[in-house]
């Protein structure tokens, strides 16, 4: 199910990375995504229990108002007016105060009719990127957003910072982790592909939140940047390459990626 245009999306791999994931059936707790992003794996994996949690508050609104108001959602959606002056218009107007059906709506507007679905926010915290035309705004119909809420109504959804979810893992649940980074750049921080800035202190955080994990019975899988910074944050564990993976283009696949899956099993 596609529904969000969203950069680093994991969508053109997904039989590749899921390859590596423990059966469905052998997870007894819940699945656990603490950056979901555009929930590719996700819904592709469809867990019976999930906790999905991203830092981004537009995305966990859009999340949460699609889970519960499916219908209204849509109907927000279709009416905002085409062309780049209604695109501005929208982006630009005040939106904190809306019930979170609108929020959501706006947000879906905003990613499917923006530049190359990029997703970038100001230092105000509000989303900034530029227009990009109507052709992927009906990509996606009404039965789409239905077929999503019913996808997430098993789901927690809640936003928050990784480490605050970490913490709360309990045995017998499965971490997928998918932080945002640009393959190959050390310091992986890409305005495009992060809610504000996720730097290589944060990848330090992030292994550091893992490792307090230690010898429960939860098993994580995380995709991550090919570079001996981040290989040095994880010698512990099991590191494999990704076959297929994100280039250094903006929504382009490659079968040179330099992305890696470590996993702690």
């Amino acid at each position: 199910m596609r529904f969000l245009r969203y950069p680093g999306s994991k969508r053109k791999f997904l039989s590749t990375l899921v390859e590596h994931f423990p059966s469905k059936e052998s997870i007894k707790g819940k699945y656990i995504e603490p950056f979901v992003g555009g929930g590719s794996v996700y819904l592709a994996f469809e867990p019976k229990q999930a906790l999905l949690a991203d830092i981004n508050t537009d995305l966990i609104d859009l999340y949460r108002g699609i889970k519960s108001y499916p219908h209204k959602v849509w109907e927000i959606f279709s009416t905002f007016p085409k062309g780049k002056r209604s695109y501005y218009l929208v982006r630009n107007s005040e939106y904190h105060t809306k019930p979170i059906y609108y929020r959501a709506a706006r947000i879906l507007y905003l990613n499917r009719t923006c530049f190359k679905g990029m997703w970038r926010h100001g230092v105000d915290g509000n989303f900034n990127v530029g227009y990009g035309g109507e052709d992927r705004r009906w990509v996606i119909d009404h039965q789409n957003i239905i077929e999503l809420s019913r996808a997430l109504k098993n789901s927690a959804i809640i936003n928050s910072d990784f480490e605050s979810v970490l913490e709360n893992v309990k045995d017998n649940d499965f971490i997928f982790l998918d932080p945002p980074y640009k393959p190959g750049l050390k310091e992986m921080k890409d305005a495009h592909y992060a809610y504000g800035k996720f730097t290589y202190e944060d990848q330090i955080r992030l292994s550091e939140a893992l490792k307090r994990i230690g010898n429960k019975k939860i098993k994580w899988l995380m995709t991550n940047s090919d570079h001996k910074s981040i290989r040095r944050l994880y010698k512990d564990y099991e590191i494999d390459k990704l076959k297929v993976g994100t280039s250094h283009r903006i929504g382009i696949s490659t079968l040179r990626p330099k992305e890696i899956i470590i996993k702690n099993y």
